[in-house]
């Protein structure tokens, strides 16, 4: 009688560290109103260059905010620990343009 191989393939266990992650949960994003953005300018550490920062975004698709932000303004920038980063001084277009959006509760400090 041959013998059969059998694989080494794990079919059950106990151990925690085998189990695979379970998927991360999405971020609820809260509606536009209820939001509290804060648009302040920063030169520091920049080299002397200005830069319109957007802080308290809270949600998931703040890729997609800051795209549009860019777009708007003209210009490039970047998200950085949770913070739309774009480059020079485009405070009032970004207000005016939160605003349209219906973040009312938008200020520049």
């Amino acid at each position: 009688m041959a013998k059969q191989k059998f694989s080494s393939g794990l079919v059950y266990s106990t151990d925690k560290s085998l189990m695979q992650p379970e998927a991360p949960e999405e971020e609820m994003t809260l509606e536009p109103a209820k939001q509290v953005l804060k648009i302040k300018l920063d030169t520091k550490q920049r080299g002397g260059k200005s830069v319109t920062i957007v802080d308290g975004y809270a949600g998931a698709g703040i890729e997609l905010f800051a795209k549009n932000l860019k777009n708007v303004c003209g210009t490039g920038g970047s998200v950085k620990d949770g913070q739309v980063l774009i480059q020079g001084d485009n405070r009032q277009k970004v207000l005016q343009w939160l605003q349209k959006q219906g973040f009312k509760n938008s200020k520049v400090i």
